[in-house]
């Protein structure tokens, strides 16, 4: 996939699932389980044990069926094995400009941790693909990316942290391109149980939760 239909894609999508489990081998299953669910975007975060396995296990089962990324992505080191593995993005937690310089390198899409205006500028200025707003739950969720989107109406935003069921369709409508979804969706609780049927049935809700918050955003306009 060329960047500009990965970007097109997680847009498309509205939501990148967060996969931050205790080995490679949930982390694949619960995958298997978002894909099942119908969304098919899923970013496994570097704290997973053994993340670059299931990066490859994942690209190599899923192919095109699935945009996949790589998240806290802290390093360039990092990025690189990332890409090499298979991930379409990288997600960072936080602003560091020479992971965003390799991605722009390899034509990977770019998406760095943000809070403040000043942040999201400078992420923006050194050629970030999207923004993530992180933590934005704790600052003031779907009203704080409402508030950052006046001034930066330009720069498309994915918020982290305070996204669930009931807030995820208030998020796409402050602005947000897309909503990212850790625990809320991919429990640690329900992956130590193995019940990743309530995976795939949370993915197929918040899709829902998506398609009501675009319908009434063409309803409004």
């Amino acid at each position: 996939m060329t960047k500009e239909q990965i970007l097109s894609a997680i847009t498309e999508i509205g939501i990148v699932p967060v996969v931050r489990t205790s080995s490679a081998e949930s982390a694949i299953k619960a995958i298997d389980a978002i894909c099942r669910g119908g969304i098919r975007a899923a970013e496994i975060t570097m704290t997973v044990p053994g993340a670059l396995r299931a990066l490859e296990k994942v690209a190599d089962q899923f192919g095109d069926k699935l945009v996949l990324g790589a998240g806290t992505v802290l390093d360039t080191e990092t990025a690189r094995a990332c890409m090499l593995a298979g991930a379409e993005f990288l997600v960072a937690p936080g602003l560091k400009l020479s992971v965003i310089e390799i991605a722009k390198r390899y034509s990977k899409v770019i998406c760095p941790g943000a809070l403040t205006p000043t942040e999201v500028l400078a992420a923006w200025e050194a050629g970030s693909d999207i923004v993530k707003i992180f933590p934005c739950g704790n600052v003031g969720g779907p009203k704080y990316i409402k508030a950052l989107r006046g001034p930066f109406p330009h720069i498309e935003m994915i918020p982290t942290g305070g996204v669930n069921l009931e807030t995820a369709g208030d998020f796409l409508k402050a602005g947000a391109c897309a909503v990212a979804v850790g625990g809320e969706l991919v429990d640690a609780k329900i992956i130590r149980e193995g019940r990743y049927d309530v995976i795939e049935e949370r993915a197929r809700q918040y899709l829902a939760v998506i398609a009501r918050a675009r319908a009434d955003m063409k309803t409004a306009a």
